[in-house]
């Protein structure tokens, strides 16, 4: 498994529509990328100063050609139309490997 992490910077200022990521963009993406691997997607928001984080996604995916092949899905282009819903931010995308 491989998974993606996906942050966004800000502060208690930054626009988030925290319903939203969770209620309807998380469902997107799990139905989106599902078909090509994804095993699991959720994300939190880290609780104290957060160190400039507002917000994590957590991203899942059988292996690096599952997730490969979804991010170069034409799904894509609405999950990532779907952040602009959510917030302005523009996200980090980092990737955590198994050791």
């Amino acid at each position: 498994m491989i998974t993606m992490l996906v942050t966004y910077a800000g502060d208690e200022q930054t626009p988030f529509d925290r319903d939203h990521w969770i209620n309807a963009h998380f469902p997107l993406v799990r139905e989106s990328w599902g078909p090509y691997g994804l095993v699991s997607a959720g994300g939190f928001f880290p609780q104290g100063d957060g160190a400039g984080l507002i917000a994590v996604g957590v991203v899942n995916f059988r292996d690096e050609a599952a997730m490969e092949t979804a991010l170069n899905s034409s799904e894509t282009a609405q999950v990532m139309a779907d952040v602009d819903t959510v917030t302005a931010v523009k996200p980090q995308r980092s990737i955590v490997k198994p050791l």
